[in-house]
């Protein structure tokens, strides 16, 4: 395979688009083309949920899910435990709520902050249990603060207030009853904006089916394409390329494509970040040959070149070191062999 150069990367793969959204695409994605599917003028968006909310649906998938608690199957770990009795299920949660930190954050991906920020809610803890945890004090470790349903809400009506565009959920499968609670209260106090789903992307299609109509963006990861290193990596989690796979499509149903309004603004459809790990951990070529020929060829890729050995990566020699340049110009490449036309490049391997 040839080579990409830095001049090659700059002056050819990518071009930010005509709109000004901040993607950059694959040169195939023209500015023409982006002008093509950017209406001229943005008319306001109206998340579902609030219909949802409004015929009571919303609340009663709240109480549907807050039941599955009792013998706990909201993620794949399908571990069974009673958390409303109190007992912590694998992701060590019970059914009291604890959030580690929320406000309005810049660092996601433009179209989800625009100018004012995403609203942000990290919640505590996490099923997937990556070894190379980037928030390991809260995910792994627990660190937050119990708090309520009716807490959260308040929340999200503050974001709302300080001008966040967005409700954005950070690792919220385990807390989906009390979150559903949540944003009906809030719903009911005038929340407006649309809600972010920011997930490792290991979901049950079944728990994705009750967020049908209340989500706007699926933001989720697709971290591996081989079993064998999910499990020895993420906690015995072989099931994870399959089971991601099942839920991307199912995403993909519920919201369709990520397209920019004229503001540059995603409301609405599907984002997926890849993170490329050193010695190919990730298995990036077959990630991005999976969405290429499962999903549309324009949806909506991250491809993150800031993999660091947080948490226990020191313990395994394989990815105790940051990616390579060399290995980040592969990743492209496979990105043009997989036809992708919707990309976006986080490139900090220069900072090295």
């Amino acid at each position: 395979m040839k080579k990409i150069t830095r001049k090659d990367f700059l002056k050819t793969l990518f071009c930010y688009t005509a709109s000004g959204v901040g993607i950059m695409g694959m040169s195939r994605f023209t500015p023409q083309a982006a002008a093509q599917t950017v209406p001229a003028k943005s008319a306001p968006y109206t998340p579902p949920y609030l219909k949802l909310h409004r015929s009571g649906e919303l609340k009663e998938r709240a109480e549907r899910l807050w039941h599955v608690m009792k013998r706990c199957s909201l993620c794949p770990r399908v571990c069974g435990t009673n958390r409303l009795a109190g007992y912590e299920g694998y992701c060590h949660s019970t059914k009291t709520l604890e959030i580690s930190t929320f406000h309005s954050h810049m660092g996601e991906e433009k179209p989800l902050v625009g100018r004012t920020g995403s609203g942000t809610v990290y919640f505590t803890n996490c099923n997937l249990r990556c070894v190379f945890c980037l928030n390991w004090q809260a995910n792994m470790e627990g660190k937050g603060k119990e708090t309520s349903p009716e807490s959260l809400a308040s929340a999200m009506l503050n974001l709302q207030k300080k001008g966040c565009i967005n409700i954005n959920l950070v690792t919220p499968t385990h807390y989906l009853p009390h979150i559903l609670k949540a944003l009906d209260l809030a719903a009911a106090e005038g929340l407006r904006i649309p809600m972010v789903y920011n997930t490792s992307g290991w979901e049950l299609v079944d728990t994705l089916k009750e967020l049908d109509g209340i989500i706007d963006v699926y933001l989720p990861d697709y971290k591996y394409s081989s079993s064998e290193m999910a499990a020895k990596y993420s906690a015995d989690a072989a099931s994870y390329p399959q089971i991601t796979q099942k839920a991307l499509l199912e995403m993909q149903r519920q919201v369709g494509k990520a397209i920019p309004n004229a503001e540059g603004i995603i409301n609405r459809g599907l984002m997926v970040r890849h993170l490329v790990m050193p010695n190919n951990v990730s298995g990036t070529k077959e990630v991005l040959t999976w969405i290429g020929a499962n999903l549309p060829k324009d949806t909506y890729v991250n491809l993150m070149s800031q993999y660091r050995p947080f948490y226990h990566a020191v313990d395994y020699s394989e990815i105790n070191r940051r990616i390579t340049e060399e290995e980040f110009n592969q990743a492209i490449q496979w990105t043009q062999d997989a036809g992708l036309t919707n990309v976006r490049v986080q490139r900090y391997i220069d900072a090295v």
